[in-house]
C-alpha cells in the first residue's frame, strides 16, 4: 500500500475519502465543467486542432492526474500558455492543412513532454523549473500574449488570413480589415465585454459560462449563420479509443525541441501554482512527484488524441473557491465532459468561432503583466531590459524560438550575477547602525589604514579574475595597510578560487598590504587553510579572536599587539567584533 501511495498519491486520497467531501465535491465539478468546455475548445484551436480535440485532451488528463498526482486541488487541461508552443511545433511538419496529421503530431508531442517531465520527477529534478528567472518568465509570457492577441483578430472580425509570423500577421490583418463581417465582429465584442466585466461584478456565476451560453444562444435565435456567422457546428459522438501517436521518426526530433520548451513553461506554471495553493491549504508541495503526475496525464492526453497540458491557475481558482476537496472534482468535471460528448453533442453546435477567439483573448490579457514592468523600471532596470528583451525574442522570432531566447537569457543571467558579482567598500554609517556601502553612503566612515570589502558570491573559478581586479584596484586607489575581506556572502571558494587568493596575498604582501578574512562560514575555514597554502602549510595560521577566525601568514604576525582593538565591523544585517592583533 506504501508504494501504490508513493507513485499513485491519488489512490491514496481515494482511499482516505471522506463523505463529508462529497457534496462539494460534486458542485465544485459541475461548476468546473461549465468553464472547462469552452476554453478546452478555444485552446484546442489556439494549438491550430479541431475544438473537440480539447475536450478529449480535458477528460484524459483529468482522470489520470486524480491517480497520479499529489495535489488535492489542482486542476490540469490544455492552457493557453502551452497551446501556441503546440502550434509553432507541428506547424513547421504539416505537409497538408490534414486535421488527422495534425491530431498526431500534437499527441506524440504531449507524449514527449510526459515522458521528460517524468524522467525530471524521478531524476528529482524538481529545481529546473527555476531556470526562468521572474523577469524572463514575464517578458515571455507578455510576448505570448502579443502574439496570441494579434493572431485570434481574424478570426474575432470574421475573416482569415494566411500569414507568417507577427509582423506578416500585422500587415495580413490591416490589408484584410475591410473583410469584416459585422455581425461576427460585434457577436465577438459583446462576448468579450462579458469575459471582461462580469468579473468585476461578481464571481458567483463564471463569465465564461455566461458569455458562452449567452453567444449560442444569441446565434440561434437570431440565425446568425445565415449572415456568415461561422460556428463551431456538432461535434463527433463518443470518446475515442485509447492509441499510439504516431507519424514518423524524422518528426521526433524537431517535435522534442517543442517538447523541452513546452516542459520549461508548464513547469514554472505548476510550480507556482501548485505552491500558492498548497500554503492556502497548509500543504507541502512535492515538486518532483507534481512532475511525475502531469508527466502521466500528458501521456495520456497523448494515448486519447489530446495535446499537451498545464495546470490552469484560473480553473484551480474556480475549483477551490467553489469548495473542492479532493480530485474527485477533477473527476466529475471529466465525467460531464465525456457526457456532453456521448449524449449532447450537438448541443454547441451554434456557438460562434469568433466566441471562442473572445475567450482566447481575454486568457492572452491574463497572461500580461505590466505592472511587473513597472516595478523593474523602479527597482533594477536592468530586469526592465531583460524582460522586454525576452519578449521582443517572442514577438519577433516566433513562440519556440523565443523561449530558447527566453531560456538563453535565464542562464547568461544566471552566469552574469556570478561571475560579475556586486562588490562594495564598506564604511560606518553610526546613524543606521552599522557598516555599509560608501558608494550609497558617501558620508561613510572608514578606518584609518583599513579597507573593508564586501564580495556578494561565492568564489569560483569564473569571478575569482573579477575579485582579485577589484582588491587589487582597493590597493592601488587607496593605499592601505590592511584590506580586510567580508566574507558572509562567499557561500564557497573552490581551488581556483583559492590559488587566486594566496597569489594575489603574496602580491599585496610585496607591497606591504596584508589581506584578512572575517565573517567566514565556519566550513570555509578549515578548506581555505588547507588550499590557501597547499604548498606551504607550515607557513599559515589561523587565529582565532573572539570566537571569529582570522586567517593570515606566521611571517605577518611576529607578537601580540593591539593594531586595531575592538574595532566593530558591520554589514546591513550583521553584527561582528573583529580584534585584528598584529605588527610588522
Amino acid at each position: 500500500m506504501k508504494t501504490l501511495a508513493r507513485w499513485a498519491p491519488g489512490l491514496g486520497t481515494l482511499r482516505r475519502y471522506e463523505g463529508a467531501w462529497l457534496r462539494p465535491d460534486l458542485i465544485a465539478g459541475v461548476v468546473l465543467a461549465a468553464i472547462l468546455v469552452p476554453q478546452g475548445m478555444a485552446y484546442a484551436e489556439l494549438a491550430g486542432l479541431p475544438p473537440v480535440i480539447g475536450l478529449y485532451t480535458t477528460i484524459a488528463c483529468l482522470v489520470a492526474y486524480a491517480v497520479f498526482g499529489p495535489s488535492k486541488v489542482l486542476v490540469l487541461g490544455p492552457d493557453s500558455s502551452v497551446s501556441p508552443l503546440i502550434l509553432a511545433a507541428i506547424t513547421p511538419l504539416l505537409v497538408t492543412g490534414d486535421p488527422e496529421s495534425a491530431i498526431a503530431l500534437a499527441g506524440m508531442l504531449a507524449v514527449l513532454v510526459g515522458v521528460i517531465m517524468i524522467g525530471l520527477g524521478l531524476a528529482k529534478l524538481g529545481f529546473v523549473a527555476d531556470l526562468l528567472s521572474s523577469e524572463v518568465r514575464v517578458g515571455y509570457l507578455n510576448g505570448l500574449a502579443v502574439t496570441i492577441i494579434v493572431g485570434q483578430l481574424p478570426k474575432l472580425f470574421g475573416f482569415s488570413t494566411d500569414a507568417d509570423g507577427f509582423v506578416d500577421e500585422v500587415r495580413q490583418f490591416l490589408r484584410n480589415v475591410d473583410r469584416t463581417n459585422r455581425a461576427t465582429l460585434v457577436t465577438g465584442l459583446c462576448v468579450l465585454a462579458v469575459l471582461l466585466v462580469l468579473p468585476r461584478l461578481t464571481t458567483i456565476v463564471p463569465a465564461v459560462l455566461v458569455a458562452v451560453v449567452g453567444a449560442t444562444i444569441a446565434s440561434a435565435v437570431f440565425d446568425l449563420a445565415a449572415s456568415d456567422v461561422t460556428t463551431v457546428g456538432v461535434l463527433p459522438r463518443g470518446v475515442p479509443a485509447p492509441s499510439l501517436p504516431f507519424t514518423s521518426w524524422s518528426d521526433v526530433v524537431p517535435l522534442l525541441v517543442g517538447a523541452v520548451g513546452t516542459t520549461m513553461v508548464s513547469l514554472a506554471d505548476t510550480i507556482a501554482t501548485s505552491s500558492g495553493f498548497a500554503a492556502r491549504h497548509n500543504e507541502e508541495v512535492d515538486a518532483n512527484q507534481e512532475m511525475v503526475g502531469i508527466g502521466t496525464a500528458n501521456i495520456a492526453a497523448g494515448f486519447f488524441q489530446g495535446f499537451a497540458v498545464s495546470v490552469s491557475g484560473s480553473r484551480t481558482a474556480v475549483a477551490d473557491q467553489a469548495g473542492a476537496k479532493s480530485q474527485v472534482t477533477g473527476l466529475v468535471g471529466a465525467g460531464l465532459v465525456a457526457a456532453l460528448l456521448l449524449f449532447l453533442n450537438g448541443l454547441l453546435a451554434d456557438l460562434p468561432q469568433t466566441a471562442l477567439a473572445a475567450v482566447v483573448i481575454t486568457a492572452a490579457l491574463s497572461l500580461m503583466d505590466l505592472g511587473a514592468l513597472r516595478r523593474y523600471a523602479s527597482i533594477r532596470p536592468s530586469s526592465l531590459v531583460i524582460s522586454l528583451v525576452a519578449a521582443a525574442g517572442v514577438i519577433l522570432l516566433g513562440v519556440l524560438q523565443g523561449i530558447v531566447v527566453a531560456i538563453v537569457l535565464a542562464v547568461l543571467l544566471f552566469f552574469r550575477r556570478n561571475w560579475w558579482p556586486h562588490g562594495a567598500v564598506l564604511g560606518e554609517v553610526p546613524e543606521l547602525g552599522g557598516w555599509h556601502s560608501v558608494t550609497e553612503h558617501p558620508s561613510a566612515t572608514q578606518l584609518p589604514d583599513i579597507v573593508v570589502f564586501r564580495w556578494e558570491a561565492p568564489l569560483f573559478f569564473a569571478n575569482a579574475g573579477q575579485f582579485r581586479d577589484q582588491v587589487r584596484r582597493l590597493v592601488r586607489e587607496q593605499h592601505p595597510g590592511w584590506v580586510v575581506l567580508q566574507c558572509e556572502a562567499v557561500t564557497d571558494i573552490d581551488v581556483t578560487a583559492a590559488e587566486v587568493l594566496r597569489d594575489l596575498d603574496e602580491e599585496v604582501n610585496a607591497a606591504g598590504v596584508h589581506l584578512a578574512f572575517v565573517e567566514m562560514r565556519d566550513r570555509l575555514q578549515s578548506l581555505v587553510c588547507l588550499l590557501y597554502t597547499s604548498d606551504a602549510a607550515d607557513d599559515l595560521l589561523c587565529v582565532d579572536l573572539g570566537g571569529r577566525r582570522i586567517i593570515k601568514k606566521k611571517k605577518h604576525i611576529t607578537n601580540i599587539s593591539p593594531y586595531i582593538t575592538s574595532q566593530q565591523i558591520y554589514n546591513a544585517s550583521h553584527t561582528l567584533p573583529l580584534t585584528i592583533h598584529y605588527t610588522d
